[in-house]
């Protein structure tokens, strides 16, 4: 069967990146029953949402999509996976209009795949607006559930309990990466720092990496989120690869320890701050990101104020900051000392400030640094045509293209970095020379096509 004869899937993705390495495996698995699959809210004959119910917003959000499908296809088939279903009503559930529903149970996506090969319709769309998931980046999972259930997180609830996907499954999953021109993988998890605790006999993260850095030549490795106590010395060693970039997402939740205690989170501010430094001792111009949550249950003024504190001395890239919700069958739910929703909304705002200029702070210390850059698309702004790409610290970045040079989109080069631009900053290929202006002076240079 041609490209051209066969049904058309839009897998749509909501919440983390996790999911992202969940649709990324449907994707393949529905290329492998007959359907040609793209990513975009266009045309289709079928539909799969991909939910999120971490925060009563996300849910919203995975009821919006889910209801915004059935309106815009009511002939096609639409079907629902991830959280959201764990958590919702059933009564929720029906009056969204999916013709299947399944949760994070069903692990293989067999479930899924089977009712969509099974009920396979014929093609009815006549314009393919989106190409099959061709990714620069590749989101690959390692690790699922949580046994940590911390006060607040519903996800131990839909995700379950921890499981290691084994190191070989993880290096196949880089490989075919690979061969699907990948240039960078992001290595995700639940509990990514639990990783191997559940093999027998134990293993470990450090050794995971090891195994991806020994059995592939992938040119950039990303690691999704870890917590203070998962970075260790045999684990920061692996560093002086530079495949794998110099960032680091560490999970604070709150900068006060008696909010921390509240939230059972297994660390303490000393605990973080001890990482910290480990981090940066090793690795210096790396970028450390985080989420922060905003108006946790007791949390007072002065607890507040402490945290905000904490943020701004750590001196985050960027900091990923949400309001505390409610969720149904957590310990926090049932916590009757809450905070009102004009406090959260103001400490939301406090921390989107901090947020932003740490997150200047951080891209004007970049500014003459030479960075490595996987440019993703082309992008018009203000009439101009820009790449954009991330840098190996995170940042976004943009370069102005040159007629007489190849494209570079999913390529890997390094730049000289300049000034703040949009939520990045500008580049300038290497070897650039910064003069007496902080103007960048062009040479180019590239790496891994």
């Amino acid at each position: 069967m041609s490209m051209l004869d066969s049904p058309v899937a839009s897998i749509l993705t909501l919440g983390c990146k996790l999911n992202l390495a969940d649709s990324s495996s449907l994707s393949k698995e529905l290329s492998n029953v007959g359907y040609h699959v793209i990513n975009t809210l266009s045309e289709a004959d079928a539909y799969v949402v991909n939910t999120c119910s971490v925060t009563h917003v996300a849910a919203q959000k995975s009821r919006r999509l889910i209801r915004s499908v059935r309106r815009l296809a009511p002939n096609a088939l639409v079907t629902v996976t991830g959280c959201y279903p764990a958590t919702a009503h059933s009564e929720v559930l029906d009056s969204l209009g999916a013709d299947f529903v399944t949760g994070t149970g069903d692990k293989s996506h067999s479930e899924l795949v089977s009712f969509l090969q099974t009920n396979r319709p014929l093609r009815k769309v006549t314009e393919l607006k989106d190409e099959i998931f061709r990714q620069t980046r590749s989101f690959i999972k390692a690790q699922e559930g949580c046994n940590d259930v911390c006060a607040f997180c519903i996800i131990p609830r839909t995700r379950g309990r921890e499981r290691s996907r084994s190191e070989f499954l993880v290096v196949e999953d880089v490989n075919n990466a690979i061969a699907n021109d990948s240039k960078e993988v992001v290595i995700t998890g639940t509990q990514l720092g639990a990783w191997g605790r559940d093999i027998t006999p134990s293993r470990s993260p450090d050794q995971l990496i090891a195994a991806i850095l020994e059995h592939t030549d992938i040119p950039r490795i990303r690691f999704s989120s870890l917590q203070p106590q998962d970075i260790t010395p045999e684990m920061l060693a692996l560093w002086h690869d530079p495949r794998l970039v110099p960032h680091f997402h560490l999970a604070l939740q709150a900068g006060n320890d008696a909010t921390l205690e509240r939230m059972r989170r297994r660390y303490n501010t000393a605990d973080f701050r001890d990482a910290v430094s480990r981090i940066r001792a090793v690795i210096p111009e790396v970028a450390i990101t985080t989420d922060v949550i905003a108006g946790f249950p007791g949390e007072s003024h002065e607890d507040f104020d402490e945290s905000l504190a904490f943020c701004e001395e750590m001196s985050f890239s960027r900091i990923h900051a949400f309001p505390y919700s409610p969720r149904e069958r957590t310990s926090a739910f049932k916590m009757s000392d809450d905070v009102s929703h004009p406090v959260r909304k103001d400490r939301m705002q406090k921390l989107l400030e901090l947020g932003k200029r740490s997150n200047k702070k951080f891209r004007e210390t970049s500014k003459g640094q030479t960075r490595s850059v996987l440019w993703e698309e082309c992008r018009d702004i203000q009439g101009q045509s820009f790449y954009r790409g991330l840098s190996d610290t995170y940042v976004p970045v943009y370069m102005l293209p040159d007629n007489d040079e190849q494209d570079l989109q999913n390529r890997i080069t390094p730049v000289a970095l300049g000034d703040l631009f949009e939520d990045g900053v500008l580049a300038k290929p290497l070897n650039s020379k910064i003069d007496s202006a902080g103007h960048l002076q062009k040479e180019r240079a590239y790496i891994h096509d």
